[in-house]
């Protein structure tokens, strides 16, 4: 889509792919609301898009704490009666002990709050201005890097690891992207979803250990794609693995069990239906 005078927010794009994500969105004429934790960084990242003639500014929350998210979501709303995007790309990975379970403020597993609940939280209270800026487009950044959810212990109270509850944080992602697509026909609102690389060159691979083996361009360009290219528009409720259409794990094509997450989502963040 032209990108020219739209207003797309991006989470977790003060370092990473999101940061480069957010500067070729600015470069293209998008006014880019940056998201991250640390002030430094988020104003390094918007002072590097000003200086580079585009257009941003810096919102700054933790996304472990749903009380942030919502302050996020206030903050966006009260400055921007519309948005045409949002990427969801915030993420912790597998921690850099993974035998020790963290919890998030609220009390919940951390990976499957900042990675999954935080983004549903999010897109939730900005549908009313996703859905003035429609055509509109929500990406959920998730991972090739999946696991089953275990609803007798999605807090993965036992047994924990770090791997687990990653991979099953990111297919969390894609049942919701898949339900939330359904729910979304017909508002000019679409959500879609993907891997974007394998183990790019990021803070959080290089802090798990994990060799690098693509680059941060190559997982921005398949972001970048399902946000902006002409091809998809229209295109909803499909998981992609970088370029190309893919299938995810098989419990993210079941009804019942997009449904059984949908409903404890909404009771964990206390919002209700899109």
């Amino acid at each position: 889509m032209a990108l020219n005078g739209k207003t797309i927010l991006i989470t977790g794009s003060t370092d990473g792919v999101g940061r480069w994500v957010a500067r070729r969105l600015a470069a293209d004429g998008t006014h880019v609301l940056l998201h991250g934790r640390s002030q430094e960084r988020g104003q390094a990242a918007l002072e590097a898009i000003r200086a580079e003639g585009g257009s941003a500014e810096f919102l700054p929350a933790d996304l472990s704490s749903l009380a942030e998210v919502r302050r996020l979501a206030e903050a966006v709303l009260a400055r921007h009666d519309r948005l045409d995007g949002l990427i969801n790309n915030a993420g912790i990975g597998t921690g850099p002990d993974p035998s020790r379970r963290e919890t998030s403020a609220d009390g919940h597993e951390l990976r499957f709050a900042v990675n999954y609940l935080a983004g549903f939280l999010l897109t939730r209270l900005l549908l009313p201005a996703l859905r003035r800026g429609a055509p509109a487009r929500i990406v959920n950044v998730a991972s090739a890097g999946q696991q089953a959810i275990d609803f007798d212990d999605v807090m993965l109270t036992r047994g924990y690891s770090g791997v687990r509850a990653y991979c099953q944080s990111k297919l969390a992602q894609i049942l919701s992207t898949f339900d939330l697509a359904e729910e979304l026909k017909g508002s000019g609102v679409t959500a879609t979803c993907l891997h974007p690389a394998t183990y790019m060159d990021t803070t959080m691979v290089r802090q798990s250990g994990t060799h690098p083996i693509s680059t941060v361009e190559e997982g921005g360009e398949a972001i970048l794609a399902l946000a902006a290219s002409p091809e998809l528009e229209g295109r909803s409720g499909v998981y992609f693995n970088g370029r190309r259409p893919s299938r995810p794990l098989a419990q993210a094509e079941d009804p019942r069990a997009r449904e059984r997450l949908r409903i404890l989502s909404e009771r964990l963040t206390g919002i209700g239906p899109a």
